[in-house]
């Protein structure tokens, strides 16, 4: 079926993906819909994840195999992202938040980690469909840090923010956000 609508196009991708068999350790974990949509965001082309969405090839193959029986193409060949200095400060930081819930929540955190190298919104990094999409990711994976984002702030901001805060480092000048000349581009909407 030739589809022209890309929303609906990446939604019946996304629908494939999700009616592959999968472990039944997985069948309720909501990182399944989350990892087929970041496959599908990568099959279309979008985001700057590796082929191994960032988390290296040992654990997209078990992430394979748990959740989509094994039943998805190997991915292309994609040009690595830039290496980030911060890479394991961000993952740490993420890991140190995470739900305790499921396992899929550390191969989360590498990924999350290797989007923030990207140079759009993080949602694009990852090649998410939207925002919210982001925003669940964060809520159910990393719930004390999503709940700390308090002003609906960026996500990639919000999170160099924390890993800065957490090292003492504040780079902006104002008091608070509310009076920052650049609060447009750390709150304002997404395009």
């Amino acid at each position: 079926m030739n589809c022209p609508d890309p929303l609906l196009q990446r939604l019946l991708r996304v629908d494939a993906l999700l009616r592959l068999p999968c472990d039944d350790a997985v069948a309720d974990d909501p990182n399944r819909r989350l990892f087929a949509s970041l496959l599908t965001g990568q099959a279309l082309g979008q985001g700057c994840l590796d082929r191994w969405l960032g988390c290296g090839e040992a654990a997209w193959r078990t992430m394979a195999t748990a959740f989509f029986g094994g039943q998805i193409d190997m991915p292309a060949p994609r040009p690595l992202p830039p290496a980030i200095p911060e890479w394991s400060d961000l993952q740490g930081l993420l890991l140190e938040h995470r739900a305790g819930l499921r396992e899929s929540e550390n191969w989360v955190a590498d990924i999350v980690a290797s989007a923030c190298a990207g140079s759009d919104h993080l949602w694009q990094d990852l090649g998410l469909t939207n925002r919210a999409e982001l925003s669940c990711l964060m809520v159910t994976n990393f719930p004390t840090l999503a709940a700390a984002n308090t002003g609906d702030m960026k996500w990639k901001k919000f999170l160099y923010r924390q890993f800065c805060a957490r090292d003492g480092i504040y780079v902006c000048p104002a008091p608070s956000c509310g009076v920052c000349a650049d609060y447009a581009r750390c709150f304002g909407p997404e395009a």
